[in-house]
Protein backbone atom coordinates (compact mmCIF):
# COMPACT_ATOMS: atom_id res chain seq x y z
CA UNK A 1 0.00 0.00 0.00
CA UNK A 2 1.65 3.56 -0.98
CA UNK A 3 0.45 6.28 0.65
CA UNK A 4 -1.48 9.34 -1.89
CA UNK A 5 0.71 12.23 -2.49
CA UNK A 6 0.05 15.10 -0.27
CA UNK A 7 -3.00 16.82 -1.30
CA UNK A 8 -4.95 14.29 -3.15
CA UNK A 9 -7.24 13.10 -0.34
CA UNK A 10 -5.67 10.74 1.74
CA UNK A 11 -6.13 7.41 2.04
CA UNK A 12 -3.77 4.56 1.31
CA UNK A 13 -3.84 3.38 -2.46
CA UNK A 14 -4.97 -0.64 -2.26
CA UNK A 15 -5.24 -1.61 -6.08
CA UNK A 16 -6.71 -0.10 -9.34
CA UNK A 17 -10.62 -0.11 -9.38
CA UNK A 18 -10.44 -2.58 -12.40
CA UNK A 19 -8.52 -5.14 -10.08
CA UNK A 20 -12.11 -5.48 -8.11
CA UNK A 21 -14.26 -6.79 -10.79
CA UNK A 22 -18.15 -7.07 -9.96
CA UNK A 23 -19.14 -10.11 -7.74
CA UNK A 24 -15.69 -11.26 -7.85
CA UNK A 25 -12.99 -12.30 -6.45
CA UNK A 26 -12.08 -9.98 -3.44
CA UNK A 27 -8.91 -7.55 -2.65
CA UNK A 28 -7.22 -9.06 0.47
CA UNK A 29 -5.03 -6.99 2.83
CA UNK A 30 -3.94 -7.04 6.22
CA UNK A 31 -4.76 -4.37 8.87
CA UNK A 32 -4.29 -4.05 12.55
CA UNK A 33 -7.26 -3.84 14.39
CA UNK A 34 -6.76 -2.64 18.27
CA UNK A 35 -2.63 -3.66 17.53
CA UNK A 36 -3.52 -7.18 16.30
CA UNK A 37 -2.68 -8.29 12.96
CA UNK A 38 -6.08 -9.18 10.96
CA UNK A 39 -7.11 -9.24 7.01
CA UNK A 40 -9.54 -6.98 5.45
CA UNK A 41 -11.23 -7.22 2.05
CA UNK A 42 -12.81 -5.12 -0.41
CA UNK A 43 -15.53 -6.47 -2.90
CA UNK A 44 -17.83 -5.23 -5.35
CA UNK A 45 -21.44 -5.84 -5.16
CA UNK A 46 -24.06 -4.25 -7.70
CA UNK A 47 -21.30 -1.58 -8.40
CA UNK A 48 -20.41 -0.16 -5.30
CA UNK A 49 -17.16 -1.27 -3.51
CA UNK A 50 -17.46 -2.25 -0.06
CA UNK A 51 -14.54 -3.32 2.60
CA UNK A 52 -14.94 -5.10 5.66
CA UNK A 53 -12.52 -7.26 8.39
CA UNK A 54 -11.93 -10.65 7.14
CA UNK A 55 -13.98 -12.24 10.53
CA UNK A 56 -17.34 -13.65 11.17
CA UNK A 57 -19.52 -12.24 13.60
CA UNK A 58 -20.12 -15.63 14.98
CA UNK A 59 -16.92 -17.05 15.34
CA UNK A 60 -13.56 -14.32 14.98
CA UNK A 61 -12.49 -16.29 12.18
CA UNK A 62 -11.46 -16.02 8.42
CA UNK A 63 -14.23 -16.23 5.86
CA UNK A 64 -13.42 -16.83 2.75
CA UNK A 65 -13.55 -20.45 0.93
CA UNK A 66 -10.43 -19.81 -0.90
CA UNK A 67 -8.20 -16.80 -1.31
CA UNK A 68 -10.31 -13.82 -1.51
CA UNK A 69 -13.47 -15.72 -2.74
CA UNK A 70 -16.21 -14.83 -0.32
CA UNK A 71 -19.22 -15.05 -2.36
CA UNK A 72 -21.95 -17.96 -2.20
CA UNK A 73 -22.36 -20.09 -5.18
CA UNK A 74 -25.40 -17.42 -6.89
CA UNK A 75 -22.93 -14.07 -5.96
CA UNK A 76 -25.53 -12.62 -3.81
CA UNK A 77 -24.16 -13.69 -0.04
CA UNK A 78 -20.84 -13.09 1.80
CA UNK A 79 -20.71 -16.27 3.07
CA UNK A 80 -18.29 -17.61 6.37
CA UNK A 81 -16.64 -20.78 5.05
CA UNK A 82 -16.69 -22.37 8.70
CA UNK A 83 -20.36 -21.89 10.05
CA UNK A 84 -22.55 -20.75 6.84
CA UNK A 85 -23.35 -17.63 8.00
CA UNK A 86 -24.49 -14.99 5.11
CA UNK A 87 -24.06 -11.52 5.29
CA UNK A 88 -25.70 -8.87 2.97
CA UNK A 89 -22.69 -7.53 0.80
CA UNK A 90 -23.90 -3.98 1.06
CA UNK A 91 -24.26 -3.55 4.78
CA UNK A 92 -22.38 -6.50 6.14
CA UNK A 93 -25.72 -7.19 8.08
CA UNK A 94 -26.04 -10.68 9.57
CA UNK A 95 -28.81 -12.61 7.11
CA UNK A 96 -29.01 -15.63 8.25
CA UNK A 97 -26.85 -18.46 10.26
CA UNK A 98 -25.58 -18.11 13.59
CA UNK A 99 -24.52 -14.29 12.97
CA UNK A 100 -27.38 -13.46 14.87
CA UNK A 101 -28.40 -9.56 14.70
CA UNK A 102 -24.37 -8.87 13.96
CA UNK A 103 -22.41 -6.82 11.08
CA UNK A 104 -18.86 -7.56 9.61
CA UNK A 105 -17.09 -4.56 10.64
CA UNK A 106 -17.01 -1.93 7.63
CA UNK A 107 -14.11 -0.22 6.55
CA UNK A 108 -13.86 3.24 5.08
CA UNK A 109 -12.80 2.55 1.44
CA UNK A 110 -13.44 4.90 -2.08
CA UNK A 111 -12.42 4.77 -5.91
CA UNK A 112 -10.69 7.89 -7.42
CA UNK A 113 -8.87 8.44 -10.75
CA UNK A 114 -9.32 4.76 -11.49
CA UNK A 115 -7.40 3.66 -8.09
CA UNK A 116 -9.19 2.00 -4.72
CA UNK A 117 -7.79 3.86 -1.49
CA UNK A 118 -8.86 2.76 1.88
CA UNK A 119 -8.61 5.47 4.74
CA UNK A 120 -7.75 3.55 8.20
CA UNK A 121 -9.33 4.49 11.09
CA UNK A 122 -8.24 5.06 15.35
CA UNK A 123 -9.01 1.48 15.39
CA UNK A 124 -7.84 -0.27 12.40
CA UNK A 125 -4.71 0.68 11.05
CA UNK A 126 -1.86 -0.13 8.50
CA UNK A 127 0.47 -2.71 8.52
CA UNK A 128 3.49 -0.49 9.43
CA UNK A 129 6.62 -1.18 7.16
CA UNK A 130 9.74 -1.74 8.90
CA UNK A 131 11.15 1.26 7.94
CA UNK A 132 10.35 3.44 10.82
CA UNK A 133 10.59 6.62 8.40
CA UNK A 134 8.00 5.29 6.27
CA UNK A 135 4.87 8.42 5.86
CA UNK A 136 1.88 7.76 7.67
CA UNK A 137 -1.18 8.31 5.47
CA UNK A 138 -3.01 11.38 5.42
CA UNK A 139 -6.68 12.56 7.20
CA UNK A 140 -9.37 12.02 4.94
CA UNK A 141 -10.92 14.65 3.51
Amino acid sequence: MQPEPKGAGGGLRLCASADIAERGRAWVWDVLEYGRPVRAFALRFDGQLRAYLNRCVHVAAEMDWQPGEFLDADRRWILCSIHGASYEPASGRCAGGPCGRGRLTPLAVQERGGQVYWYPSCDIQPVQDAHPDAPAPESPP
